[in-house]
């Protein structure tokens, strides 16, 4: 059967050449409509771009493929520092796709299976449906989730919930009893509410514990160190302030610290605050926190996605990884 042409998915679209080039290569700057037209051509049609048909019989192109929102967050910073320094002794170099939007998430999971400039795709903390699965699936772009799972894919997991639970036993064990939450406002449509698990746990936890999480001791606020200062303000304007905190994570925590020390507040003893993550600097500020293993999150997943690429025939797995609280100075 012959190879479908450019011309043959632009005529089934409806759309010029050009089109299809810009849905390929930068598929952030096609409207959704027109994009999913072109896409639904391609898979009818079997599509794959000449250069890249010849570079599939080559079997190697030497790159891995990171997907991933936030990544100058310093947790996914970790996370990536992982996948690097995984990849450092194999012949694969790494390239970091940023999703910003949902139209950025979705048009890289449509281009890259076809487009296929990488030999293998990591996925960071980004929910993906079904079409997108299929076609990951059928152009054969091996794929490897972090924080997410699907059928027919491998991934490297955490139980966000339980590590709320570790927060609150920890708390409950120190004797408090008014125990609050600051996490995540906004979280944007195309990622994970990691925040809203943990609190689910932490609200689980504390329950067991005869302890109540009241509404008003929950604060959100936009992610990052001064939104979480501010919400944590208005927790301690409250007439029965809450005496212990656990932020969504160890950015949040500071903030939370940060406020304490603006109303001279002593902490751990007039507010006592654990934070979620681990990352570099909690051990430098003495921050009690839920450590998970962000760095080895990343190498994991290198080595799920290593065996896959050299063995295509190996089964999916699941790696969950463990979490741990961390016992400094603020709790």
């Amino acid at each position: 059967m012959a190879q479908a042409t450019v011309y043959e998915v632009a005529r089934k679209a409806g759309v010029s050449i050009a089109t299809v080039s810009r849905v390929l290569n930068t598929p952030d700057r096609v409207n959704e409509g027109t994009r999913d037209r072109v896409h639904q051509a391609i898979d009818a049609l079997g599509f794959v771009p000449k250069a890249e048909a010849a570079a599939r019989a080559r079997k190697m192109h030497g790159r891995i493929g990171v997907l991933a929102p936030f990544f100058t967050f310093p947790s996914f910073v970790a996370r990536l520092r992982g996948v690097a320094s995984a990849l450092s002794d194999s012949p694969y170099e790494l390239a970091i796709y940023n999703v910003d939007s949902s139209s950025r998430r979705i048009g890289w999971l449509a281009s890259l299976p076809v487009t296929r400039r990488i030999d293998g795709l990591i996925v960071m903390a980004l929910p993906f449906d079904n079409e997108a699965a299929d076609r990951l699936v059928n152009h054969d772009l091996p794929t490897v989730l972090i924080e997410f799972s699907r059928p027919r894919f491998s991934s490297v997991r955490i139980d966000d919930a339980a590590g709320g639970a570790l927060a609150a036993a920890h708390l409950v064990r120190l004797g408090h009893r008014r125990c609050a939450f600051v996490g995540d406002s906004d979280v944007p449509d195309y990622a994970l509410p990691t925040s809203e698990f943990r609190l689910e746990g932490y609200r689980k936890a504390l329950a067991e514990r005869d302890v109540t999480l009241p509404d008003c001791y929950i604060a959100r606020a936009r992610h990052g160190l001064d939104t979480a200062r501010v919400a944590v303000h208005a927790l301690l304007d409250l007439p029965d302030r809450p005496t212990a905190l656990f932020a969504a994570s160890d950015t949040q925590a500071m903030g939370a610290l940060k406020a304490a020390r603006e109303r001279g507040l002593s902490v751990p003893d007039e507010l006592a605050v654990i934070g979620f993550d681990d990352i570099d600097v909690a051990d430098y500020i003495g921050l009690t926190t839920v450590r998970q293993p962000l760095e080895e999150s990343g190498r994991v997943a290198v080595d799920l996605l290593l065996s896959r690429l050299a063995d295509p025939t190996r089964p999916a797995q699941d790696a969950w990884l463990p979490l741990s609280l961390v016992r400094r100075s603020t709790a």
